[in-house]
């Protein structure tokens, strides 16, 4: 027997209200609503955490990293990146210098003190990821993983629809 249209949106409106709940609980818990720490327990907002450590890999990788990049990287509007990279110069972390090739660009780059700290941020999330991935059983873990790349891979498709 086949289901009736409106059980599928039975079903449906409950896979909705239980993925919303279960992001929610994560959020919660892994302490990203923490904004002067981040989860793994370092004196810095999520944000600039996460920023510091996009620098790290874009230079590793050989990339310079305009503030637009980190923009882009880190989902946050001009403004935000604005004041998130004001702060990071202030604190020595980074030096802001403006490209030859583009006078309104901003391009950025770590200092020592900020690879240091970036590389620390980089080791505690890699050990909280590390306890977290532990955690879930073996068995499941590449489930867990694939379920994710889909969940990112559904917000990075609204939000393509969104700048169109």
């Amino acid at each position: 027997m086949k289901a009736k249209p409106a059980d599928d949106l039975k079903a449906a409106h409950e896979d909705i209200e239980e993925l919303r709940a279960l992001v929610q609980e994560f959020v919660r818990r892994f302490g990203l609503l923490v904004t002067r720490q981040t989860p793994c327990g370092f004196p810095v907002s999520p944000s600039y955490a996460h920023a510091l450590m996009l620098l790290i890999r874009r230079t590793g990788e050989g990339l310079v990293t305009l503030q637009s990049d980190l923009a882009s990287g880190l989902g946050i509007d001009k403004s935000n990146v604005a004041r998130l990279c004001e702060r990071m110069v202030k604190a020595g972390h980074a030096v802001q210098s403006v490209p030859p090739a583009d006078g309104r660009s901003r391009l950025m780059t770590l200092t020592a003190k900020g690879t240091r700290v970036a590389q620390r941020i980089e080791q505690g999330s890699r050990d909280r990821f590390s306890i977290v991935a532990t955690n879930i059983p073996k068995r499941k873990r590449r489930a867990v993983i694939a379920s994710l790349a889909d969940l990112n891979a559904a917000v990075v498709s609204i939000a393509e629809g969104e700048d169109s």
